[in-house]
């Protein structure tokens, strides 16, 4: 039944993210009777880890209305305590089967890490934190062939999923028993597609 959820939330993404790139748009679940359903409860199928970027909104890209996405944005998507607290909130009180780290092309966080690291400063004020979160990935992703920027997000999703199938008690032992499944997706902004990956 779990995994059926999960497979069917998967789905839903898809299909909203096609409607979305041919820009046959359906909107759901916007409307003012759908707003006064969801005052006392909500029931997202998904969890979306996704980044601060104006151009990367979930809600759109993947043609979904109110109470159907937990989003949480930051730039870079990166991880701490706040948005780990939130992920948990989530999947023990929410029951939401499915979390999408999403990553996307031209990413002005992980761009920004490159450009402080090769000109050797440090970033002004708490962007720094942000530069320190991320330079790992960028560290990863020297040592692989392509485009340095595009290998950094992917290697940066890659290494915020790690991070989340270690983080105990909660997110890993919702993976173990089944509860919880995580995928990366990576969001191209030239054609608004959404490419999709496990772990």
């Amino acid at each position: 039944m779990l995994h059926e959820s999960m497979d069917a939330g998967l789905q839903k993404l898809i299909d909203g993210n096609r409607r979305f790139v041919s820009g046959h748009l359906t909107s759901p679940h916007q409307s003012i009777e759908r707003r006064q359903e969801i005052i006392t409860r909500q029931e997202p199928f998904a969890i979306i880890l996704g980044c601060s970027d104006s151009r990367v909104p979930p809600e759109l890209i993947f043609d979904q209305g109110l109470g159907d996405l937990f989003v949480i944005r930051v730039a870079g998507n990166i991880l701490d305590e706040a948005v780990l607290g939130s992920l948990e909130y989530a999947v023990t009180h929410l029951r939401v089967p499915l979390l999408v780290v999403l990553g996307h092309c031209e990413c002005g966080a992980v761009k920004a890490t490159i450009e402080a690291l090769e000109l050797h400063e440090h970033a002004e004020g708490h962007l720094g934190y942000i530069v320190d979160t991320i330079q790992p990935a960028v560290d990863d992703a020297e040592h692989l062939e392509g485009d340095l920027v595009d290998c950094a997000i992917h290697a940066n999703v890659d290494r915020i999923i790690q991070h989340l199938m270690q983080s105990e008690p909660v997110i890993s032992s919702a993976m173990n028993e089944g509860k919880l499944h995580i995928v990366a997706g990576f969001y191209d902004l030239k054609t608004g597609l959404v490419e999709f990956s496990t772990p």
